[in-house]
Order: C-alpha cells, then structure tokens, then sequence
C-alpha cells in the first residue's frame, strides 16, 4: 500500500491538495498540469480501497462529490510527515 501510494507522484499531490481543502474532483484536476480525470479517479479510487479517504455524494444537481481522510487516512498522513522530515534532516 505505501509504495503504491508514495511511489506515485499523483498520488502525493492529491494527499496534499485534500490536506489544504480541495476536496472536490474537478478543483483536484485543475490543481495540477498533466493530471487527468482518468488517472485521479484511479488514485482516488486507490485511496479509498486502502481507507485512506471516504467519498461523500451529496444528491444535488449538478452531483457533488468531496473526498475526506478517515482516521487511518491522516495517521497515513502523519507518517508521510515524518518521511519527510527525515528526508529534510538529510538534507541539512
């Protein structure tokens, strides 16, 4: 599951645009250049077989989806923080 996920570099910046509030499928698409709705329905899907995130469908017209981290979602998150930070103390 975490190479899946972290080996993606989609993957990550779907993480990351959810994490600052940008919930919403098309608002996701145009975060990115070259990130197509065919491959972010892949990750999302993705992330939601491993419980990362949950799908909420509001019944509206237009139809409205936002995508949320569960609670094993955002100990995923925090994890892949502290990647980060011991990538940043590499660094220095």
């Amino acid at each position: 599951m975490v190479e899946s996920i972290v080996g993606c570099k989609w993957s990550l910046h779907v993480l990351a645009q959810i994490r600052n509030g940008v919930s919403r499928p098309g608002a996701l698409v145009r975060s990115a250049d070259g990130l197509t709705q065919k491959v972010l329905t892949e990750r999302l899907n993705k992330m939601l077989r491993f419980g990362i995130l949950e799908k909420e469908s509001f019944p509206e017209v237009p139809p409205r989806v936002e995508y949320t981290f569960t609670h094993f979602g955002k100990k995923f998150l925090r994890l892949l923080d502290e990647i980060e930070q011991l990538q940043s103390d590499l660094d220095d």
